[in-house]
């Protein structure tokens, strides 16, 4: 019965593969759940394959369920934009094509507008000499991934650290973001 009356939201974030996108989140007091997905797309309930193949107009996402009364959904995009390259177009480190593309999907007026500041001063204050090209965009239907991607960094740990460090991910966060 603990918390029956809590009042949750939704914070939904595309990075690149998901696989990488769930553990920094996770982690983090306050957050309820993280689903990998798919969202931003025409299609319903799309599979793993459709989205790869840069038809559905789906972006691989993660969905955030967290407490805003323990973490604010401003901490949630710093958490965010230390895990991406949001000045690359064609997709995330390794994975390439409009899936892995990075975006903001806001499910409220609050939440664009602290996107919106967010992005800017990442822009005019973040570690990249190139612009932000992230897009915020309204918040779409979102589809959980199959039962295998979700906690993959869980299920799968040796195979989730090689793949985290052989995209390029692991390092790029490292020169951008480690003091």
């Amino acid at each position: 019965m603990e918390n029956e009356d809590k009042q949750y939201e939704l914070a939904t974030f595309a990075g690149g593969c998901f696989w990488c996108m769930v553990k920094p989140f996770d982690q983090w007091p306050g957050i309820k759940k993280v689903v990998s997905g798919y969202t931003g797309g025409e299609i319903e309930n799309p599979t793993y394959e459709q989205v790869c193949s840069d038809t559905t107009g789906h972006y691989e996402a993660v969905q955030i369920t967290f407490d805003p009364s323990v973490i604010s959904y401003k901490e949630l995009l710093e958490v965010f934009w230390q895990q991406v390259d949001p000045t690359d177009t064609g997709g995330q480190f390794g994975d390439r094509g409009s899936s892995y593309r990075t975006a903001i999907f806001y499910h409220s007026d609050e939440q664009k507008q602290q996107a919106e500041e967010s992005k800017r001063e990442m822009n005019e204050n973040g570690p990249f000499s190139q612009p932000i090209v992230t897009p915020i965009l309204p918040a779409k239907p979102f589809y959980p991934a199959e039962e295998y991607h979700q906690d993959y960094y869980k299920k799968n740990p040796s195979h989730y650290q090689r793949y985290h460090v052989g995209s390029g991910r692991a390092g790029f966060i490292q020169r951008h973001w480690q003091k």
